[in-house]
Formats: C-alpha cells, sequence, structure tokens
C-alpha cells in the first residue's frame, strides 16, 4: 500500500483597505506573513485586495474561510470612520457584534484618565464569540472567530499580533524548497521543464528569468512538502541544465 502524500495545511491573505487599492500605501504585511507561516508548515495559497466596502469583505472573508484552513486578514480595525473590518467580519458569519468586556479592560488600562475616548472605545468591538488576539505594542486586539484572524494592517502591530497567535494554528508538512540558476533562455528549457512539471505532480516549479552582464539566464525554483518527489525532480532539473550546454549555479547568493 503507497504511503499518502504529506498533509498540506493551507492559509489566505485577505487585505483590507482603499488606500492599498489607490497605491497610496504599499502593502508590508504579505511578504512576511508567507514567509512566517512557512516556518510553521502552512502555505499561504491566495492573497486578495478589497476596499473598505462591507459587501465586498463579506464576500471575500466567506469565500475564502471555505477554501483554506487559515484566513488572515489586515487593516480596518482602528478607531475613525472608515474601520469597518469589525462589522464586515461579523456579518460575514451572522454575528452581532459587542464591546468585549476583556477588550475593554485592557484598552482602559492602557489609556490615562480622559483620553480613552468614544473613537478609542470602537477599537475594543468584536463579533460576539470571538477570542481576542493579544497587541503587545499599541494594545488594542485583534481577534480570531472560526478559521479567521483579524490583525492590524501597521506592519510592526501585525507581526506582534502574529507572535501572540502563533500557538493557536496547527501546521503541515513543512515545505522544503530547491533553487538553482543556469545561463539559459527561458525558451531553452521550456518544453522538457514542462515534462518534468508533469512528472512530478507534488512539486511545485518555478521558471523566473534575468538579464545581466549582457546575458539571459534564469532562476527555477522547486517547492514541496514531500522530500522524495522534490529530490526526484531536482535531480531531473540539474541534469536538464547540464543537457542544455550549462552550468547549474547552486549559489543563492547569485541568483537573481
Amino acid at each position: 500500500m503507497s504511503t499518502p502524500p504529506p498533509k498540506s495545511v493551507t492559509a489566505a491573505l485577505l487585505i483590507i483597505g482603499d488606500e492599498i487599492l489607490s497605491g497610496r500605501t504599499e502593502d508590508a504585511n504579505l511578504s512576511y506573513l508567507a514567509i512566517w507561516l512557512e516556518k510553521l508548515g502552512i502555505k499561504l495559497a491566495e492573497v486578495r485586495v478589497v476596499p473598505d466596502v462591507q459587501t465586498m469583505i463579506v464576500g471575500a472573508v466567506n469565500a475564502l474561510r471555505a477554501d483554506y484552513d487559515y484566513v488572515f486578514t489586515t487593516g480596518g480595525i482602528g478607531p475613525t470612520h472608515d474601520d469597518i473590518t469589525v462589522d464586515a467580519i461579523a456579518a460575514a458569519f451572522g454575528v452581532e457584534v459587542e464591546f468585549n468586556r476583556e477588550a475593554l479592560a485592557v484598552l482602559e488600562d492602557h489609556y490615562e484618565d480622559g483620553d480613552f475616548n468614544d473613537a478609542r472605545r470602537r477599537m475594543a468591538r468584536a463579533p460576539v464569540g470571538a477570542a481576542l488576539v493579544d497587541n503587545p505594542v499599541s494594545k488594542a486586539p485583534g481577534f480570531q472567530i472560526g478559521n479567521v484572524f483579524v490583525l492590524a494592517g501597521i506592519p510592526r502591530v501585525n507581526r506582534a499580533m502574529l507572535e501572540s497567535l502563533k500557538d493557536r494554528l496547527v501546521g503541515g508538512a513543512p515545505m522544503l524548497t530547491r533553487s538553482v540558476g543556469a545561463e539559459l533562455a527561458e525558451g531553452a528549457i521550456a518544453y522538457r521543464l514542462g515534462e518534468i512539471q508533469n512528472a512530478f505532480t507534488l512539486v511545485s516549479i518555478g521558471s523566473y528569468p534575468y538579464y545581466r552582464a549582457e546575458a539571459y539566464g534564469v532562476t527555477l525554483v522547486l517547492r514541496s512538502v514531500d522530500r522524495e518527489q522534490i529530490d526526484a525532480a531536482f535531480a531531473e532539473v540539474l541534469a536538464m541544465i547540464t543537457d542544455s550546454g550549462a552550468a547549474p549555479n547552486l549559489d543563492p547568493s547569485n541568483l537573481v
């Protein structure tokens, strides 16, 4: 009886905010989250960006939470009128919004007397039944409901929140990566590379061309949770490069 392939645990990121779509603010969380999750054995499989429109947030959240093990959202949980993520997430789950007692206590303790105004009180709102995500930086918490984690968009706060919820995530087999470069044009290896990909269905093979020193080159990146398949596929890739008359470059510092 054959051994089943290692379990893959997947996640999606939903970036919320008009400022991202307008180009005024550049997202700084995607790359960090992908790398952070990979270390836990979780693959970031999809990313969406939506404006501050409740119906669009609701639709995206419900689609993503049905398709992936975990969903992370960033943005829209601050004190201003356009921070509507809390209400949208509650609507997606069909529950009401409440002032979370634990969140209120944290924020009341954080602010000086007279500074905890109505705007800041908004940051204590959460869907009924949500579990808070600690924010050791600015104290206003995120929250978890179901498999959805709602986090701040500010990178420093976002990363601190991730660390505080790490124990709630269960990863699968760790993602393995193999990389190699060669001074070859993509067109020269495309057909055989496709054959290798078709032969190793548990391996994702990416081809990334570059041009430098007046020569074309390509970096090939293989990713898989299956060690046997990725090692076999990588051996085929190295043979393909050699057969094409090039020398494999295994130095990561020289891969573009």
